[in-house]
């Protein structure tokens, strides 16, 4: 039986605390996973305002003095796992979410707020911190803790570290100057460490010194190593050959079941989908959309960007502006993108309904209520939504890239494991023929209700992706027991 291990998790957001996106998903899950499989998992997130004002009395552990300041480490749980905070006036004395102000301004000091959070994660990861507890893996995710295995690599001995990567546009890149008024190590800025193109980044760091490095999904993993998804990384991310790889990310199978879900006006399950039909009627009667059961309705939950392929939504429903369909957008975000959709839905105001901004229970009534879910992403390193839409019986129309293809098939692809419509390129026309496959699809219902059983019994859950990881680890650990990293 393969040793379990002791994982210091350390994350900038974390359900149901904080979040901007679905790295809080993967955070909330993942420890938890992994917990249930006998690891012994301590979560690390800073001490956020939002954060503390949901915590009822957090335990002071000790107070970590460090290069950038002096930090104050308490501890709380969240549910059968201990979570560490990291507090600081930097983090608790600030509105907004983690990164930006309410007026959707990045914080100025981001560089030195995470650089000071990457050093009390080191602190800790090194049994510096009064724990009376180490890890034999430190965990990081994003350019938000990517310091924290550049760091460990200047103490030996050190745990092994893996970073995974939810996100390669994100880099946290600072001008070299910023850098050196941190006062970070120099040593670690050179052309195989930090430094990327003059400029320091903080993503490179837990690229190039990590001893493992995933990303969220096989596909996204090999994405990443092009030139076109590299992000200027590619090079990097290729050099370092069978140390990158890819792990599916789940979801909480208890928590997204239509069957069980607080939100939706009527639950229904594989053996009762004939029920799902009265969430539909909800939906069209929350959005003041014609309620008519035959005409289809296309659903979309996301933030409004450009990655998300928001302009190809839009010109492809108004191309098809004569058919008999519906479509219902839940989102915020680009205020050009807004403008466009609130102008569709005044140009066709009994076909789109759109709401800005974002609500748990209607996104629920969404993935429950709408027939299809539309998430043409140019790229999407796991999405999670359309596993959602998969577990409601929702079947989704994606491109095929990234964790998109590793989880949606198309009926091309052979009847018997067909969940959803999947587009070649992500363009306004092939998203369009995309949509005319689901309305032709819809009208035939052996078909139809054979893709959404596929997607309804497909095994999302987090627990085979925690294996994975457990895996990942061992690699991780034999690596420096080796000694064939840094």
């Amino acid at each position: 039986m393969r040793k379990k291990h002791n994982i210091l998790f350390a994350c900038s957001e974390l359900t149901p605390w904080v979040k901007t996106g679905g790295l809080a998903d993967v955070c909330g899950s993942l420890p938890q996973a992994l917990h249930r499989a006998g690891n012994d998992v301590r979560v690390v997130i800073p001490g956020y305002e939002s954060v503390l004002r949901q915590i009822d009395s957090p335990v002071f552990i000790s107070q970590l003095e460090l290069p950038l300041g002096n930090v104050a480490l308490c501890q709380t749980r969240l549910r059968a796992h201990d979570v560490l905070l990291i507090t600081h006036p930097s983090f608790s004395n600030r509105p907004g979410n983690p990164y930006m102000s309410d007026d959707d301004r990045a914080w100025a000091d981001n560089p030195y707020r995470f650089a000071l959070f990457s050093q009390a994660v080191t602190e800790i990861a090194l049994d510096r911190a009064q724990l009376e507890w180490q890890p034999d893996i430190v965990h990081c995710n994003d350019w938000q803790t990517g310091l924290v295995p550049a760091l460990l690599t200047l103490h030996k001995p050190r745990p092994a570290t893996v970073f995974t990567v939810h996100n390669l546009a994100y880099q946290g890149n600072i001008l070299h100057s910023a850098y050196t008024d941190l006062q970070l190590p120099a040593e670690l800025f050179h052309a195989n460490g930090l430094e990327f193109w003059g400029q320091a980044s903080y993503i490179k760091g837990g690229l190039a010194y990590a001893d493992r490095v995933n990303t969220v999904s096989a596909g996204y993993a090999a994405e990443i190593r092009q030139n076109k998804y590299g992000c200027g990384m590619d090079g990097l991310l290729r050099s370092r050959g069978d140390r990158v790889s890819g792990i599916l990310n789940g979801i909480d199978m208890d928590d997204w079941n239509p069957q069980t879900d607080p939100h939706l006006p009527q639950n229904y399950s594989l053996q009762t989908l004939d029920r799902k039909s009265a969430n539909k009627a909800a939906l069209q009667k929350e959005m003041r959309l014609p309620q008519d059961p035959e005409v289809p309705v296309f659903g979309v939950i996301s933030r409004l960007a450009e990655q998300k392929g928001i302009d190809l939504i839009i010109n492809a429903i108004s191309t098809l502006r004569t058919e008999q369909l519906q479509l219902v957008v839940l989102g915020s975000g680009d205020t050009e993108l807004q403008t466009q959709l609130l102008a569709l839905q005044q140009d066709l105001p009994d076909k789109v309904a759109v709401k800005i901004g974002f609500s748990e229970p209607f996104s629920r009534l969404i993935e429950a209520g709408a027939d299809s879910f539309l998430m043409p992403s140019r790229y999407e390193p796991c999405g999670l939504n359309q596993m959602y839409s998969l577990r409601y019986g929702t079947p989704p129309v994606v491109t095929h890239v990234g964790g998109l293809a590793d989880t949606v098939f198309d009926p091309d692809q052979g009847a018997e494991k067909a969940n959803g419509f999947v587009i070649k390129n992500a363009t306004s026309e092939y998203l369009a023929q995309g949509i005319q496959r689901v309305l032709t699809a819809f009208a035939n219902k052996p078909l139809w209700h054979q893709l959404q059983h596929n997607g309804m019994t497909t095994d999302f859950s987090w627990d085979e992706s925690a294996q994975k990881y457990e895996t990942l680890y061992h690699c991780a650990i034999n690596d420096i027991e080796a000694n064939l990293t840094r």
